[in-house]
This record gives structure tokens, C-alpha cells and sequence, in this order.
């Protein structure tokens, strides 16, 4: 690993642990790293290793707004964080956060990145300077004078990046940038990113687990164990390519092109070096013989993975129409969905996929006769009657918090179907076992890591066994082997009966997991098919705003070995049982 000490770095971490006042343990607990100006540096790690927690220490906010005991040191651009105030820290590190909106507060976006240079005191000539600069730099001049609510949901997390700009400060850290964008804003965040590195004279930390979308602009990968010292540092061939069987072991995230290329190399076919991208791994396979005697791809036909098709659905949804405040975000929606389905409901940002979502859920009100869910209307439902037919996870996991222990927050539900306690703590304990979270029962839910947090919100969805589960974001937070578990837990409990609705941006996942694909384009069905159909138009997913998952990239049209030409999942891919 590179020396930490390294004089000149921008960004020095050594031996850092942190642990969070009432926490049981120190995440991170040994992070040890430089960065460099020009570089951008990968941060990976499973669930719970701290890497969120690492980010806020890089600019103060831990432990000077966040009470932790902080052992180790980090500096920046030669400022000891521990006992440098946030303020001038602010003008080294500028932070974007998962949710752009968390840090918006004004009315223009001319006003939204001088407000931190304003705060600066600096004179008003540098402040429009400084404003104007960034504000081209991410390509949102021309809207200066816009509300920020007019924007995308990429061109909001431009403007926080333009806001940290302005700042001047040398070092950018981004904790999931990318975590709630649509495909074209994840595009249009790292071509911004992309052309800051190309500059040179800044330098960016990301934690992200979209490596499909960030690997072509990271220069170095460190990677954080389960209990969050460091245990890789090195540029993307010497960690993403040569270490990827071990990082996988580890449940961090990897490039869907990589994990294809692992479970390929497994059934013996020869990819070296290990691909990273769609493009990469169809010029490898083109070059590659396959294995002899190897088992030809299993594609599954739609009658494979689709429920058989109930006389009564058991959601119908009848010319919804959703308002939020006077705008009517809904345009008449009509659809029917059968017992068992696994639905994907996907769309660009602010087309209406969650407020759908949380419509057929009660969450937000609808009309009398809208959203009928089991023969009940979900508009003339008690609350407590809805939440034993439909069980929802918020996008934000800390929305449906309301409990002062992990355990509770599982109760909760329980306790008010008047369950006996013996029952309750059994099915509390079940889920907790389920999710890994055993060892938190006491812990305050707003202590745990996002990871754990997201685990938290789908168990409290998950305990009262509702017939229908609505989840916004499921993967959200998540490190891969997690996510991998949970979706094959949702794929379990469709199989058994249980209906399943997801909002994601992710395509691969959809393409994984789901049956059935619903487009949600300006509040209204743009496309409600089978996933293959609706993936199989290549005009109709880019008109959404939305981009073909990897495998489909990779695969599509293959001629030199046509057997993996219709592939689009990971599991239809030839290898042994043991492969990832």
C-alpha cells in the first residue's frame, strides 16, 4: 500500500477510527490513506465499515457537529481536522451528500452557490466570480436565474457540486452521489466529475457502489473490511482487476461486466485480463474461444418466471390522479396486478414512480374508488387495517423510524395487531436473525449504518407478513452481498404468493429480478410489459430517460457465440454452482 506519511498529499488519513457516542464499536477502525491533487479515489466497503462516517471526518462535521470519539488523524491540505473549526475546513473540502436537496436552501441557483462564498465575506465582485465560474463549470449558467426545483434530479446534484465549486475548496468528497438519480443524471454528474479530475487541481473522494457508471474516471480504489480498516489501496488494475475474486468474497460492489467475466472465468472460459465494462468484456468474449464442453447459457422464457395471471387482480388502480400541494402529479393511471408478481416501476427523476408507489400504499391520500388493494379501498382504509394487506419502505430509511431501539422498531407493527408478546419477540428475533441485525436489538435505529438502516426499514415492512410489499429504492445503502440477499429474499416471497412493487434506477436489477416493467413518464404509463419486451426496444428506454442495464450492452447481437446473445441476467450465465 502507498505510504500514508507521503509528504505534498491533499488529503492524509492514518489509523482513523471512529466511534459514534453510543455506539458499540469503532467503524471506521483503521483507515489508513493519501490522496493526491488530480486524483480521484474509489472508497469501498461493505455495509457497516464506516465509509459514510469516514466522509463527514474529512471536513469536521465528525466530531465537531456529530459527538464521536475520533482516535488517529487526518489532514488536509496540512489542517489537522480534529482541531481546525468547520468553517475554515469548508474552504479545503466541499461535501456533496446522497440527497442534493439536503443542502439547497435558496431561491435562484445564482444564490445557491454564492451563498457559501457570501458567508466567507468575501467582496461581492469575488463572490459573482467565483459563483459564475462554477455555475459554467457544471454546465448550469444559462439557468441561473431558476428555481433549483426546476431541476433534474442530475442537475441538482450538479448544483450541490457547483456550490462546493464555488467554495474553492481543493477537495471534493461524494458520499453515493448517484444514489437517487435516473441513468441520464448518473451520465451527467460524473461527465461533470470527469472534467473537474481532467483540470487537475482538485482532487475527489467518492463513495459510491455504481461502479458501472464512476470506474472510468477513478484513478485509485481503497477498500475498507467489515470492521473498517483499510485492506486494499491501489490503482483500479491492481484492485478492481487483480483483487476482484477477493472483493467479491468481501460482499463489496463490483462491476456488473466484472462479476459476468468471474462467473465466465469459472465455467472456463479464458478473460484476461478481467473486464470492467460492457465494452471491454464483448471485445474479450469476441477474442475468446469458448470452453470446450461448455454449457450453453439457459435464457428463461416468460412463462418461466411469471406468475400465472389471476381472474381478480389483487391491486386495481382506476384514473389515479395524485395531487401534492395544487400540482397533480398523477394523470389518470390505470393498471391491474396479480398475486405473486414481482413489479419494477422505473422512470427519469420527478416522473411520479414513488408518488405512484406510495398512492397504492395509502401513503399519500387518493380518491374514493382509485386504489383498491384486496378488495379494500385504500382511500376509505384505517391505517392498521392497510398495513396488514401492504407493507412499504420509504427511499430514506430514517423516514419510518419511530422507535428508541431496533427491536421496537420491529415490534411496533406487531404490537399494534395486538399480537401476544411471546409472538411479537419471536418474530421480531426471526427478522433480525434474517437481516443480520441480532446484535443491534438495543441499539438506537438512527446509530446504525445506512446499510443497516435500509435492512431495518424492509424488516419493519417484512414482520406483519403483509400479503404486498412497496419498496422505493430496496437496494439503497447497501453493500452487495447484502443487496444480493435481499433481492433473493424478494424473489423468495413472490414465489410464495407475495406481491412485489419496487421504484428503482437500477436497470440490472430490474432486468434480475422483476417480471413485469411499468415506465412512469411526466405522471403517466408510458410502457407496462414483461421486462424482456420493454428492454427489448431500445428507442422506447432511451425516450424515458432511462439506459439499457450492462448485460443487454455487453451481449445484445453477439454473433461468434450466439448463446449468450439473448442473455440479461447473471444467473443465466454458464458456470458452476460456486461461481459468484
Amino acid at each position: 500500500m502507498p505510504d500514508t506519511r507521503a509528504s505534498g498529499a491533499l488529503l492524509s488519513v492514518r489509523d482513523l477510527g471512529i466511534r459514534h457516542d453510543g455506539a458499540d464499536a469503532e467503524a471506521p477502525a483503521g483507515a489508513s490513506f493519501v490522496v493526491n491533487r488530480g486524483e480521484v479515489v474509489l472508497l469501498l466497503g461493505p455495509s457497516g465499515a464506516g465509509k459514510s462516517t469516514l466522509a463527514l471526518a474529512l471536513n469536521g462535521l465528525v466530531p465537531h457537529a456529530v459527538p464521536a470519539t475520533v482516535r488517529g488523524r487526518v489532514e488536509v491540505d496540512g489542517l489537522g481536522t480534529a482541531e481546525t473549526p468547520v468553517s475554515v475546513l469548508s474552504t479545503r473540502v466541499g461535501m456533496v451528500f446522497q440527497d442534493p436537496d439536503a443542502q439547497l436552501v435558496t431561491g435562484t441557483l445564482l444564490d445557491e452557490v454564492a451563498f457559501g462564498p457570501e458567508n466567507l465575506r468575501l467582496p461581492v465582485a469575488d463572490v459573482l466570480e467565483r459563483a459564475e465560474e462554477a455555475l459554467r463549470r457544471v454546465g448550469l449558467w444559462d439557468r441561473r436565474h431558476e428555481n433549483p426545483d426546476r431541476l433534474s434530479g442530475g442537475g441538482r446534484q450538479r448544483l450541490a457540486i457547483a456550490c462546493a465549486l464555488a467554495m474553492g475548496s481543493p477537495l471534493l468528497v461524494l458520499d453515493e452521489p448517484t444514489a437517487n438519480l435516473d441513468p441520464q443524471g448518473v451520465e451527467e454528474v460524473y461527465a461533470t466529475l470527469g472534467a473537474l479530475v481532467a483540470a487537475g487541481d482538485r482532487a475527489i473522494v467518492l463513495v459510491e457502489h455504481n461502479l458501472d457508471a464512476v470506474v472510468g474516471i477513478v484513478d485509485r480504489v481503497v477498500v475498507l473490511d467489515r470492521t473498517g480498516r483499510t485492506v486494499a489501496d491501489g490503482t483500479v488494475d491492481e484492485v478492481l482487476r487483480a483483487r476482484a475474486p477477493e472483493l467479491h468474497e468481501m460482499g463489496v460492489w463490483l462491476p456488473v461486466s466484472t462479476l459476468a467475466a468471474l462467473r465466465l472465468r469459472a465455467a472456463g472460459w479464458t478473460l484476461d485480463p478481467l473486464p470492467l465494462d460492457p465494452t471491454e468484456l464483448r471485445t474479450a468474449l469476441d477474442a475468446a474461444d469458448a470452453p470446450a464442453g461448455s454449457p450453453a447459457a439457459s435464457v428463461p422464457s416468460a412463462a418461466d418466471v411469471a406468475p400465472v395471471a389471476s381472474a381478480e387482480p389483487l391491486i386495481r388502480v382506476r384514473g389515479l390522479r395524485t395531487l401534492r400541494g395544487r400540482r397533480e402529479i398523477l394523470h389518470g393511471i390505470d393498471l391491474n396486478v396479480a398475486a405473486g408478481e414481482f413489479v419494477a416501476i422505473v422512470g427519469a427523476n420527478g416522473a411520479g414512480k414513488t408518488t405512484l408507489l406510495q398512492s397504492i400504499a395509502g401513503v399519500v391520500p387518493v380518491a374514493r374508488g382509485q386504489v383498491l388493494l384486496d378488495g379494500i379501498d385504500v382511500a376509505r382504509s384505517d391505517p392498521r387495517e392497510l398495513s396488514r394487506r401492504i407493507g412499504f419502505v420509504f427511499q430514506n430509511p430514517e423516514h419510518q423510524f419511530i422507535a428508541h431501539t431496533v427491536f421496537d422498531e420491529l415490534a411496533h407493527g406487531l404490537r399494534r395487531q395486538r399480537l401476544a408478546e411471546n409472538e411479537v419477540r419471536e418474530r421480531a428475533f426471526d427478522v433480525l436473525r434474517r437481516f443480520d441485525l441480532d446484535g443491534k436489538a438495543d441499539v438506537h435505529p438512527f446509530l446504525l449504518s445506512g446499510g443497516q438502516k435500509r435492512r431495518l426499514s424492509v424488516g419493519t415492512a417484512l414482520v406483519a407478513g403483509a400479503p404486498v410489499l412497496a419498496l422505493d429504492e430496496p437496494t439503497f445503502g447497501q453493500d452487495r452481498a447484502r443487496a444480493d440477499e435481499l433481492m433473493d429474499l424478494l424473489e423468495g416471497l413472490s414465489a410464495d404468493g407475495t406481491t412485489i412493487l419496487v421504484v428503482t434506477h437500477d436497470m440490472q436489477l430490474v432486468t434480475e429480478h422483476a417480471h413485469r416493467t411499468i415506465i412512469i413518464g411526466d405522471g403517466r404509463v408510458v410502457a407496462d410489459a414483461a421486462t424482456a419486451a420493454v428492454f427489448a426496444d431500445d428507442a422506447l428506454v432511451r425516450a424515458a430517460g432511462l439506459r439499457q442495464p450492462p448485460l443487454r450492452r455487453a451481449f445484445a447481437g453477439m454473433t461468434r457465440h450466439p448463446s449468450l446473445a439473448g442473455v440479461t441476467r447473471l444467473a443465466d450465465l454458464p458456470a458452476p454452482e460456486t461461481a459468484p
